[in-house]
């Protein structure tokens, strides 16, 4: 579960309320300008809706825009593909194409005040990861001494190495970045039948697929294969893990 805040704002009267939210899953709405998941995301984190204005004496329209306040250490996406058509009064599917990544970052979705709280271990993980690859990190020193103890003027840089570099950070604080570990597809055409497949991620970097009692490996650029746009499996829910330091 994460907590949303939510700005309620009517541009008409200039109302304007906050209030908080607490949901399961992000969901991704499915338009003919989106392509990607983040479009997707941004859109369904943005809705209008009408409602009584106290200000006005009538209905009008509001803007409600939200932003993630806390992260979960499990996030659920939910592309949102099934919905009532009208015209024919009867449940469609949407089978447009949706590319999803395999390392999602959620950090433009988040309120200011949990941006706040995520620069410090965004950081630090960007550090170990450039340290991984044999890059020296920089880090600038405010004091006349750096880290190791050396006497360096301010704001002089100095590498360090990086256990040193986030000691004085708690461990295991999220970072707003995200690794797919999972995804359930729906195969068909009908919003009414078909066939669900959950995609499973191992703990040695191994994909299944578990269609029914057929479990089998998968290569991974499988899984962003599963974006939709044709007959085949395309995803519904994917399921990504914290990344954090």
């Amino acid at each position: 579960m994460m907590s949303f805040i939510c700005r309620v704002h009517c541009a008409e009267s200039g109302e304007e309320s906050s209030e908080a939210e607490s949901v399961y899953s992000l969901k991704c709405h499915i338009s003919h300008d989106v392509n990607h998941l983040h479009e997707g995301l941004k859109h369904g984190l943005k809705t209008e809706l009408e409602k009584v204005s106290p200000s006005l004496g009538r209905t009008a329209i509001y803007t409600r825009e939200s932003r993630i306040n806390e992260l979960p250490r499990y996030l659920t996406v939910q592309f949102v593909r099934f919905f009532w058509k009208r015209e024919s009064n009867q449940k469609a599917k949407i089978l447009r194409k949706v590319d999803y990544p395999l390392e999602l970052d959620v950090y433009d979705f988040c309120s200011d005040e949990l941006k706040l709280k995520l620069q410090t271990p965004r950081q630090v993980l960007r550090d170990a990861e450039s340290a991984r690859f044999g890059l020296k990190v920089e880090v600038k020193t405010s004091s006349s001494q750096n880290i190791e103890g050396s006497s360096t003027s301010a704001g002089e840089s100095s590498s360090m190495d990086i256990d040193k570099a986030d000691s004085s950070v708690p461990k295991k604080q999220l970072t707003g970045i995200y690794d797919l570990i999972a995804v359930l597809t729906h195969k068909g055409r009908s919003a009414d039948s078909g066939h669900y497949v959950g995609w499973v991620k191992q703990d040695d970097g191994k994909w299944i697929e578990f269609d029914d009692d057929n479990p089998s490996i998968r290569k991974e650029e499988e899984i962003l294969k599963l974006s939709g746009g044709g007959d085949w499996h395309m995803a519904y829910i994917c399921l990504y893990k914290a990344r954090v330091i």
